[in-house]
């Protein structure tokens, strides 16, 4: 346990980062790390560079085990299964694909003209932009592995019961029939080599922290604003525990928005940290990353209005019980 409790601290919350950067504005910049200002700009540093060092080696490690299971193996693998065992599959494929919402759609796409189950590729898209393996990590090195776990149960199993609902209510007439005329082509992919997947790998983390570096330094920006300027009690009126509203207000705050976890990450951080519910916080993030409005755009486009209204309730009820079920019992896993 002391080892472990150590390259928590070290590898994840990187305290050694946190103490270096502390070192920095106080001896550098000249600034009082107990100031406004200073506990801002030390935020800002330490989240930022953090974010982007735990990012770049998780999204690596996860493309380069991604390169060894193409679309196609993916799909083949997928058919092989029905009913909600499909659906926990398409979830959990979900988590190792490090998209936002807008990148996932495109695969959505690709395994519904293939013949999917329409049910399995939406348990497939509600789960990769909210969980994620980068996240489980990012969520334990900011609050703690409890959290992140938890996290990572109730997205799955929000993921499988939206599918299955989808599955079970046959809406395969409100995709657009364009969708099923593009299948996937059935060809073998060629071998990859060592070098390759590490190129492949390499590849992912410059194409993602080029799509997702400016949604961070906005989320990081966002987040130290809330830490150190906005005064507790201002933000314990709006997004207080105890208040009922709380949940559906940081939802619908979320959908306009778009960003990745990643970007909504700090911002839950700040809150929790003036004392807003767990719940909140998470409630935010999810609706910032499976609703938000640019990927229902983009998914209208593909969906017909019923089944894209049905989508968006679904996962919009999901995320309330959620917030308020992390509410009501979040005190158990802080």
């Amino acid at each position: 346990m002391v080892v472990f409790s150590w390259l928590n601290r070290q590898l994840l919350k990187m305290e050694w980062l946190y103490d270096g950067v502390r070192a920095f504005v106080e001896n550098v910049l000249k600034l009082d790390f107990e100031s406004k200002i200073g506990g801002s700009v030390h935020f800002f540093i330490y989240d930022v560079i953090k974010i982007f060092i735990l990012l770049s080696v998780l999204i690596f490690s996860i493309s380069y085990i991604q390169s060894f299971f193409p679309p196609e193996r993916t799909r083949k693998i997928l058919g092989r299964f029905n009913g909600v065992t499909a659906n926990i599959l398409g979830a959990l494929l979900g988590t190792v694909t490090p998209f936002c919402s807008c990148s996932s759609i495109p695969l959505f796409i690709g395994f519904t003209s293939a013949g999917l189950p329409i049910g399995v590729t939406f348990s497939f898209l509600i789960s990769s932009p909210l969980v994620d393996l980068a996240s489980v990590l990012l969520l334990a090195s900011i609050f703690n592995w409890r959290i992140a776990i938890a996290y990572v149960v109730v997205g799955l199993i929000l993921a499988v019961i939206g599918g299955t609902i989808i599955s079970k209510a046959r809406l395969e007439k409100y995709v657009e029939p364009f969708v099923f005329g593009n299948p996937m082509l059935e060809m073998e992919q060629e071998a990859m080599t060592r070098r390759d997947r590490i190129n492949f790998g390499k590849y992912q983390v410059k194409d993602i922290i080029k799509k997702v570096w400016l949604y961070i330094l906005i989320g990081v920006g966002i987040g130290a604003a809330i830490h150190n300027w906005i005064p507790e009690n201002v933000i314990a009126a709006v997004l207080g525990q105890d208040k009922w509203y709380s949940v559906a207000l940081a939802t619908l705050v979320g959908i306009p928005m778009y960003a990745d976890i990643f970007g909504t990450l700090p911002i839950a951080e700040a809150l929790v940290y003036k004392g807003v519910g767990i719940g909140t916080a998470l409630s935010f993030m999810m609706a910032v990353t499976a609703l938000s409005l640019p990927s229902m755009i983009m998914l209208k486009k593909v969906v017909k209005t019923k089944l894209l209204v049905i989508f968006a309730g679904i996962v919009s009820v999901g995320i309330l019980i959620i917030g308020y079920t992390f509410n009501a019992f979040g005190y158990l896993l802080l």
